[in-house]
Parts: C-alpha cells; structure tokens; sequence
C-alpha cells in the first residue's frame, strides 16, 4: 500500500471519528447512543494506532 491511499484511510478515519463524536454529542445521553458512540471511537483508536500514527 502506498502513501496516498494510506492518506486516503486516514481521511475516512477522521470522518468516523467525527462522526462519532457528534453522535455522542446529540444523543442528549441516550446510553444506548453513548456506548455504541463509545465502541465505535474505540475501534477509529486501533485504526489511528494502524494507519494513521504510521504517516507521522
């Protein structure tokens, strides 16, 4: 793989990333929101240990 399309990974992990910030952020502390927002950031962390901290 080469460094664009490690680049282009870590632009889509950003986007989830966000994403998944704002969903916890409008889940108005809906748990059932909060948690899966909360697995979901867990998993962009293990992406951004894979590719994203590998372009720095």
């Amino acid at each position: 793989m080469d460094r664009q399309q490690m680049e282009k990974l870590d632009d889509r992990i950003k986007v989830i990333k966000k994403a998944a910030e704002e969903l916890k952020g409008l889940s108005g502390g809906m748990q059932a929101v909060d948690r899966n927002a909360d697995r979901i950031l867990a998993s962009v962390k293990m992406l951004e240990i894979n590719v994203s901290d590998l372009l720095w």
